[in-house]
């Protein structure tokens, strides 16, 4: 970054960029400048500008957030047209051909830091060749025009977008977190911050909800209160299949959406899907297990499942196995002179075949023989003897 007054400039070099590294990068700059400029003028690179234009152009929703934060205008330059700002692509020309030619460094923290010794030591020091005057001297007569940084940093947050499940929860890193007032089945924008979850409205970016970021996977952040208990469409469905199942799991189910309502169907989800897996008989009898000892949740049915199976499993391996003896009478097997007599006309039939081959074949050449033969007898005498009425005897 280069202020446009004293060409003083913020220099740092990273392995890759994103939406995060990049506005972290102008968060830094303001810190290294000691205040914030009114506005900033930048390439349409897709950390900044996710659609060009001249008129409105559309920010990426975090760098946009950053510019709020510290207030500042970005003024995105057009398309093709670098010379908008020369400043920035005269610093960089500058730092290769001068602080980084013919060098070479061990790591990234060693190449920044004596890319900042260099800035302070010798390019805020020089001469500005169209200026005439010392960088660092303008620097000094532009800081004070600089707005003073806010009290508190940006935080830095990552932004998805999220459907409203059946349960009037939005699903966020395997957590489920209360998104009322936005309707089910509506898009709603997320975002995610290192230790809470804002949820927006997708048109306006209005604020809707504020939780706090779960550590734990499966947890679920919807008060008792808001929780709805009114059966679906989903819900009838997955009564149904667990019904098909047995009684036992379409009564575990039940139980289970009467005591958590619409929260409760991702695990009757699960139940009806180990039927997909293990037989439906150790499904039913899992539940049955869960029923009598009061214990509603799928990871208890489906621990018991896979203990059933391996039982079963374990006893099949276990039973001995009974060889069956040999026998040569039985109503399926039929008498071996039947066997002898069927060998006796495919054998047989198979002789006639061939010998009905062979004749055919010797009569066909035959009258291949002969064809040519007679054709040449009765035309050599009609070339020999002269036509009826020559005078020559």
């Amino acid at each position: 970054m280069t202020l446009r007054y004293s060409r003083r400039s913020f220099r740092r070099v990273v392995w890759k960029s994103s939406q995060q590294v990049w506005a972290q990068l102008h968060e830094e700059a303001f810190r290294y400048f000691g205040g914030v400029p009114n506005y900033i003028v930048l390439d349409n690179l897709k950390e900044g500008v996710l659609k060009p234009d001249l008129y409105e152009p559309e920010l990426n929703p975090i760098y946009g957030a950053m510019l709020a934060h510290y207030g500042v205008v970005a003024d995105p330059a057009r398309v093709g047209d670098p010379n908008r700002k020369g400043s920035v692509e005269n610093a960089i020309q500058h730092t290769q051909g001068t602080a980084l030619a013919g060098r070479r460094f061990e790591t990234l923290e060693a190449q920044n830091e004596f890319l900042r010794h260099w800035e302070e030591n010798w390019a805020s020091k020089r001469i500005h060749g169209r200026t005439r005057r010392q960088v660092e001297a303008m620097f000094q007569e532009e800081k004070p025009h600089l707005r003073p940084l806010p009290v508190a940093a940006f935080r830095i947050f990552t932004e998805v977008v999220r459907t409203v499940c059946d349960d009037t929860t939005v699903r966020v890193d395997s957590s489920y977190y209360a998104a009322r007032p936005a309707p089910i089945g509506s898009q709603v924008v997320v975002r995610i911050y290192t230790s809470t979850i804002e949820i927006r409205d997708h048109r306006t970016q209005a604020l809707l909800r504020i939780h706090s970021r779960m550590a734990r996977p499966g947890s679920v952040v919807l008060p008792n209160n808001e929780r709805p208990f009114n059966p679906s469409r989903q819900t009838a469905f997955l009564l149904s299949s667990a019904g098909s199942i047995g009684p036992q799991t379409k009564a575990l189910c039940q139980q289970m959406f009467d005591t958590e309502g619409r929260v409760g169907q991702r695990a009757m989800w699960g139940i009806v899907g180990l039927s997909r897996k293990y037989p439906a008989r150790l499904v039913e009898q899992a539940c049955a297990h869960a029923i009598g000892n009061r214990i509603y949740r799928y990871k208890h049915v489906r621990a018991t499942v896979q203990r059933l199976f391996e039982q079963a499993l374990e006893q099949v391996t276990a039973a001995p196995q009974l060889a069956l003896p040999l026998t040569q009478d039985h109503p399926l097997i039929r008498p071996a002179a039947e066997y002898g007599e069927l060998f006796s006309r495919a054998a047989a039939a198979t002789m006639a075949c061939e010998n009905s081959d062979d004749d055919t074949t010797a009569i066909r050449a035959r009258v291949a023989c002969a064809t040519p033969a007679s054709s040449g007898a009765t035309s050599a005498p009609a070339a020999s003897h002269p036509p009826t009425g020559d005078p020559t005897t």
